[in-house]
């Protein structure tokens, strides 16, 4: 969950990282850092919640993305942002709500589980496939979901949205699980594709 596991992914999908610190000034004016990229990666960490700056700048970025079609991908944290961004609400803490921990059950690891994704969804585009095994590490999820989302994943086998998205977006994606963990996956690939598109169109 280091910021570097993002920029690793990234550059092993083929596009270069710009990591961006929370910045009070881009908070209200976005498009001084959406102007410099191709795309948006809304990356893991603290609960949503627990770092108001954080929060502030990444709910300014999405809302500003989201408004100029930037491909835009949210880990764990920024999938559960980006449906705060929209509106949406958070449980608060999943083991309560579930009756186990099995997606955090071990503090500071990552456990494995399985996904099941609508065919034909961003998601499932992105994956490559429509069932997978992904690493996961959170204990916070989706309530409510956001204005305009959908749900697009679940997990095997208690069915919490693990994928949200925007599908009149060309890409638009949540996920909760945590693809720059594992290089067999494509979803980060996905993202850095719909990058290099967007830029060709500039």
């Amino acid at each position: 969950m280091a910021p570097r596991s993002y920029a690793t992914a990234v550059q092993r999908a083929g596009g270069l990282a710009l990591l961006l610190p929370p910045d009070e000034l881009a908070a209200e004016a976005p498009d001084r850092w959406l102007d410099r990229i191709d795309a948006l990666l809304l990356a893991g960490g603290a609960d949503v919640g627990t770092w108001p700056d954080r929060d502030r700048f990444e709910i300014a970025l999405a809302r500003r993305a989201i408004e100029r079609e930037l491909p835009m991908l949210g880990i764990c944290r920024g999938m559960q942002l980006l449906n705060v961004a929209l509106g949406g609400s958070l449980v608060q803490h999943l083991p309560d709500a579930l009756g186990h921990d099995d997606h955090r059950h071990t503090p500071g690891a990552f456990g494995d589980h399985e996904v099941v994704l609508e065919l034909g969804s961003i998601a499932a585009r992105a994956a490559g496939a429509d069932r997978l095994t992904v690493k996961s590490h959170h204990h916070q999820g989706v309530e409510e979901l956001g204005s305009e989302l959908v749900a697009s994943g679940w997990s095997v086998p208690d069915d919490l949205i693990e994928a949200i998205e925007l599908p009149r977006r060309q890409f638009a994606l949540g996920v909760l699980w945590h693809p720059e963990e594992d290089e067999g996956s494509h979803v980060v690939t996905a993202l850095v594709g719909a990058a290099h598109a967007e830029a060709s169109t500039r």
